[in-house]
């Protein structure tokens, strides 16, 4: 039988394709922290075994297997390897659910075991499990943003481990990322027209991240915003062309932005040596893509951070969003307020105890001011008032209401009493209605 030459070839390559798979499939990839120690104790037993497990993809075996360790050897030196293990069973099993849990499992790591090495290495983990995930500028930058919350905790929590480094570079990376989505918002509200949204957009782009690639662009469309916006809104553009020629010298726009400045008639400042020198080291620092990574970069779904900064200190802290500067403050707030809010005890001697009561109906109180109006007298509840007597004089009141029975109409008298004595009242009236409709009696005749 003979074959054609083109048939043999396809024969050989098809071949070593599936020699590759087959060798990386049953490939071991080795434990980052095995133990040197040959001891055949129970414990040390388990553990390895769980790390060989681990080591071939078996990783629900070896989670079964340390959590019998842990279990039951509760004083074994391999305690918190086991529990690391665990989490690095997870971080390797991947997807959505099996990196979730290898969060979980490095945070309970860092809070039973803060002070050990491995601690930094668990923080650095979470960072990257979140910078993984992280999707283009047009998308959700939920894991941008906790991405960058974990490695600003690896850096604070652990300044001095040597992931600090790598994890200072991937902080560049993941507020290139972020920067870039911000950029896009922005330059749609500039094109829109809308220029306070686009100016408030790239005001807190440049302030948030000023290593960002295109820093000066945006700072060079924030000027030309507020130009567009009328002579009121001069100064701040200037401010924005000003930072163009200080901070970034380098840039394309300087020029045009030194421009800008002498026809507003503004001073033009001297360029910041380390801004210099930091864009000279990434123009003699670029990241160089491999032919595979050209070829098939339109289909990766990661998001293109290869113009991130190669030096400079990342942005440690957050930027709260701001107010447009077209829209007005109200009356009275032009500053704002910049004061502490205080909370301080109530005094022995404050109005509670020298002032009398307000819901005692101001009896006292309306004695001692004269231009309150008098006190309303209470209703008789018998015979003992006449119809022609006078009011009683505003001197007297005081001493005579001091020990008198509150009106019946007063919201301190309770609903009982005013019962009562709406039901006594009602009896005497009848009482007497009763008495003058009786005749009264003839008199007796005088006997002879």
């Amino acid at each position: 039988m003979v074959f054609s030459r083109n048939f043999v070839l396809k024969l050989v390559a098809l071949t070593l394709v599936a020699g590759l798979a087959v060798s990386c499939s049953f490939r071991r990839k080795k434990y980052e922290h095995p133990i040197a120690n040959d001891s055949k104790q129970p414990d040390k037993v388990l553990f390895d075994k769980a790390i060989d497990d681990i080591e071939h993809g078996r990783y629900e075996v070896a989670r079964i297997t340390l959590n019998t360790l842990i279990n039951t050897y509760d004083q074994s030196e391999y305690l918190a390897k086991s529990k690391l293990a665990i989490a690095d069973s997870w971080f390797r099993e991947g997807g959505a659910h099996g990196l979730s849990q290898a969060e979980a499992e490095y945070k309970d790591f860092i809070l039973f075991y803060p002070t050990m090495e491995e601690s930094a290495e668990a923080q650095n983990r979470v960072c990257m499990i979140h910078y993984k995930q992280m999707e283009k500028p047009d998308r959700d930058p939920q894991q941008e943003l906790r991405a960058e919350d974990e490695c600003r905790q690896l850096l604070i929590q652990f300044p001095n481990s040597h992931y600090a480094k790598d994890a200072e570079q991937r902080l560049r990376n993941i507020q290139e990322a972020i920067a870039e989505g911000e950029f896009r918002t922005g330059f749609f509200y500039y094109k829109k027209g809308s220029n306070p949204a686009a100016a408030n957009r790239f005001t807190r782009l440049v302030d948030q991240y000023p290593l960002y690639s295109k820093a000066d662009e945006a700072l060079w469309l924030l000027g030309d915003a507020y130009s567009r916006m009328g002579t009121r809104f001069r100064n701040k553009a200037g401010d924005a062309y000003s930072r163009i020629v200080k901070e970034y010298p380098l840039s394309s726009y300087a020029d045009e932005a030194k421009g800008k400045l002498k026809d507003l008639e503004l001073p033009v400042p001297q360029a910041d040596p380390a801004a210099l020198a930091r864009m000279q080291y990434n123009e003699e620092h670029p990241v160089r893509l491999s032919l595979m990574q050209k070829t098939l970069g339109f289909m990766s779904t990661t998001p293109d951070v290869t113009h991130a900064s190669q030096t400079g200190a990342p942005s440690m802290t957050t930027v709260q969003p701001t107010v447009p500067a077209s829209v007005p403050l109200p009356a009275g707030a032009a500053g704002g307020f910049s004061g502490d809010v205080t909370v301080s005890q109530v005094g022995p001697n404050s109005a509670l105890d020298t002032k009398p009561d307000a819901r005692m109906g101001g009896h006292p109180a309306a004695a001692a001011d004269p231009a309150a109006p008098a006190a309303a007298k209470p209703a008789s509840t018998g015979n003992s008032a006449q119809a022609g007597e006078a009011p009683q004089s505003a001197q007297t009141a005081p001493a005579a209401q001091a020990n008198e029975p509150l009106p019946v109409n007063h919201p301190m008298v309770p609903a009982k009493a005013k019962k009562k004595n709406k039901k006594s009242k009602k009896a005497a009236q009848e009482q007497s209605q009763a008495a003058a409709a009786t005749p009264a009696a003839a008199p007796a005749p005088k006997s002879n």
